[in-house]
């Protein structure tokens, strides 16, 4: 084994040789020879001799490295004794008939200064509510218990219009451009300028033509600009009607204890306190933990910045998945690509890293460990939290280890925020 470092990047040269080789060689041939077709022979039953002389013995070197690569990355790893912080990468040096050369390229954790982290004064923010943000609160949550109601009369502006509706483009139905019993709220823009214009003063019952041109930068390439004519009927229309804080209206509420204004007033402003509070504390610790930062020496691995954008991609990913979107419809969408949206996420990446070394190495400075039990015990409840069984939480979670893990930051973060006030 020979190795060669630089800095917290290692490049691991490991050969596999002898009896080991010339096995994984034989395999390789075995699985090859399942799969190629060589005339006057049936598939599968090619001799070796005719295998190496039509396609080379030099075509089962690298299917042969499949089979060996795990052990010479054991072997690399039991012999350097290295602890890597990205999956390692490899390249083949060499690879004939006696054998092949593995280059393992193995980045270990930077080394980390932390030259200040204590007395820097840092105070969280106060948190106060007032009438007009619980009032504020208040209004939308009536307005999420509005309820529709027919009028008679013209429709206005904030009214529902239930119509059919139909465009023509040069008297011909274009697609996409059909509706029945569509609900039309005036006012949310959801047509094309002038449609929902048009439709107010309409009455129920009442047919119109409205002219309306498609705008030049319409998505439609065959609308864009084109003059069409909507046929439309109102079949009905309907109004918001307000909720009272009445009786009936505590009662769809649902809230356990809230019988009267006073008391859903109270509620609101503990619930907006709460969330003010929360973010008040997200912020303070992010502050805290970019002052430190600050004072932080490290040459921070390109490669382990890359591997957090990946991670950052997937949890990006899996948002997306959770709104019906994939990331092609995504792209889609903003008119970006993967590289773009890469490039949007490395400098939180970095941010990431470098605040997971700063804080991993203040646990040393100020000897922050968990033991097993109370890792234990912290997973027992969190599976109780979460109506899992144990088992199941930290097959879920990671290991035992990374609830260690996570437990020892969250200690420092706390640390962080009692020397620092």
């Amino acid at each position: 084994m020979a190795k060669k470092e630089n800095k917290n990047i290692h490049e691991i040269e490991i050969k596999i040789e002898g009896k080991k080789w010339t096995d994984a060689i034989d395999k390789a041939f075995l699985e090859n020879q399942k799969k190629v077709k060589v005339d006057g022979f049936r598939q599968g039953k090619v001799p070796r001799s005719v295998y190496e002389k039509k396609f080379g013995k030099e075509s089962l070197y690298l299917d042969a490295t499949n089979f060996v690569l795990q052990d010479a990355y054991k072997k690399a790893m039991d012999e350097s004794k290295l602890e890597p912080v990205v999956q390692p990468s490899v390249d083949i040096k060499s690879i004939d008939d006696n054998g092949v050369t593995f280059i393992f390229k193995i980045i270990t954790k930077p080394e980390v200064t932390v030259k200040k982290y204590k007395g820097l004064k840092i105070k969280p923010e106060k948190v106060e509510v007032t009438d007009d943000e619980v009032n504020h609160e208040l209004g939308h949550l009536l307005e999420r218990y509005t309820e529709l109601v027919s009028k008679d009369g013209k429709v206005e502006n904030g009214d529902v219009a239930i119509i059919d509706f139909e465009g023509f483009k040069d008297g011909v139905a274009f697609d996409g451009g059909k509706g029945e019993n569509y609900s039309l709220e005036i006012g949310s823009h959801t047509f094309i300028p002038g449609f929902e214009e048009a439709v107010v003063g309409m009455k129920a019952g009442e047919e119109k033509d409205i002219d309306l041109t498609f705008p030049e930068d319409y998505g439609a390439k065959d609308l864009a600009g084109a003059k069409v004519v909507f046929k439309v009927k109102v079949n009905e229309v309907k109004t918001k009607q307000t909720r009272e804080l009445d009786e009936d209206f505590f009662e769809d509420l649902g809230m356990e204890g809230i019988d009267s204004e006073a008391k859903l007033k109270e509620e609101i402003k503990a619930s907006i306190k709460a969330q003010k509070e929360m973010d008040a504390e997200n912020k303070y610790v992010d502050t805290i933990l970019e002052e430190v930062s600050k004072n932080v020496d490290v040459d921070i691995p390109e490669e382990m910045v890359e591997e957090e954008v990946n991670r950052l991609m997937g949890r990006f990913e899996e948002q997306m998945k959770m709104q019906g979107i994939s990331l092609e419809v995504y792209y889609q969408f903003t008119g970006s690509d993967e590289s773009q949206l890469r490039s949007q996420m490395e400098k939180e990446a970095y941010k990431n890293v470098l605040y997971r070394l700063m804080l991993e190495e203040i646990t040393i400075l100020e000897k922050i460990e968990i033991s097993k039990e109370e890792a234990e015990k912290e997973a027992e409840e969190l599976a109780k939290k979460y109506q899992m069984k144990k088992a199941d939480f930290l097959k879920e979670f990671g290991g035992i280890e990374l609830i260690q893990y996570d437990l020892q930051m969250r200690r420092v973060v706390e640390l962080l925020k009692e020397l620092n006030k």
